[in-house]
């Protein structure tokens, strides 16, 4: 490199510095004016763009063409410039922000963005230094509207996915509001947590919440416990109430046609219904009976049914004061 550097310096001392004549040293310096310019132009007439960019080429300014991967011929400068801009390279952000809840408590949250450059020209020409300024800003207020619109109960609960959805999901469109050519690909919340002022209250929270969960738990547990039991219960009631029901309404009718059939025959021979229902019913009484007074002839005549008594009771009694005692006897 030296020896390159101390023979330009020659060739540039003889072009300018005299060494012959005029017209010898005119000669030399348009020769090598040329041959500077030959080589600038060949050199800066091409550009290398690597396989994970891309190149925006820009003529006079404007923006023309979008290179790919590979060798790309241009105009040399400064009728054409090329800007590389990495379009595959996940870049990351990481922030941390202090706010207040929807329930007015506060918060501190650290967190990272991860985004690629989805449109190298709107990344470029659209919006000014995105790195450094636009997807922060854009990050932060995401987070805090999402955090802002959540209760402190709802953060710390475990939702974290869904809480993490929702602020990509905000971010991602407020980038695409400003046409920053940012795809946000993964938002995490590395720590969320109160601050450490008012963390032992919070931690009293934490655990009166766990309490809760458990004892909600435990009786819920309970209730799976109890319920199939108590509708089992239920459901024999109502088939035994069903069944009796049923029994009560079969009856019922039955004896609702024993009495039109008895009003039937009653109409065709009055006398012969009614002797005979007095006999059955007076069959149906004296059956159960222990003791039968008769008293058709005058004197009270007490028969006892030996086959009913006591063993070495049934000793039929004409006196009617011993027949008494026997049959309380029998019946003792």
């Amino acid at each position: 490199m030296e020896d390159a550097l101390r023979r330009l310096r020659e060739r540039f001392g003889n072009l300018f510095g005299g060494g012959g004549g005029n017209g010898g040293g005119s000669g030399g310096i348009l020769v090598a004016v040329v041959a500077i310019l030959l080589a600038w132009l060949i050199l800066d007439s091409w550009s290398v763009i690597n396989a994970r960019d891309v190149g925006v080429v820009q003529r006079f300014g404007k923006k023309t063409r979008i290179m790919s991967p590979g060798f790309n011929l241009k105009w040399p400068r400064p009728i054409e410039t090329v800007t590389k801009v990495k379009i595959k390279d996940v870049r990351l952000l990481a922030d941390s922000v202090r706010m207040l809840t929807m329930d007015e408590n506060i918060v501190s949250i650290d967190f990272n963005v991860q985004y690629q450059v989805s449109d190298a020209e709107k990344f470029l020409f659209r919006v000014k230094d995105v790195d450094s300024e636009t997807v922060k800003q854009a990050a932060e207020s995401a987070v805090r509207q999402v955090i802002g619109g959540s209760a402190m109960d709802t953060i710390l609960s475990g939702q974290g996915a869904e809480l993490v959805a929702e602020t990509k999901k905000v971010l991602q469109a407020t980038l695409d509001s400003y046409d920053a050519g940012v795809a946000v690909t993964e938002v995490n919340f590395q720590s969320v947590a109160p601050p450490h002022e008012v963390k032992d209250a919070f931690d009293d929270v934490t655990n009166a919440r766990e309490n809760k969960q458990q004892t909600e738990n435990e009786a819920q547990a309970y209730a799976n416990k109890v319920v199939p039991e108590a509708r089992g219960e239920a459901a024999r009631i109502k088939a035994q109430a069903e069944g009796y029901r049923a029994e009560r309404i079969a009856r019922a009718e039955g004896d609702a046609d024993r009495f039109n059939q008895l009003v039937a025959q009653y109409k065709a021979a009055p006398e012969v219904t009614r002797r005979r229902l007095y006999l059955e019913t007076m069959q149906q009484v004296l059956r159960d009976s222990v003791k039968v007074i008769d008293s058709s002839n005058g004197r009270s005549l007490i028969n006892l049914p030996v086959d009913k008594l006591a063993p070495g009771a049934g000793v039929l009694v004409q006196n009617p004061d011993e027949t008494t005692r026997a049959a309380r006897g029998g019946q003792q």
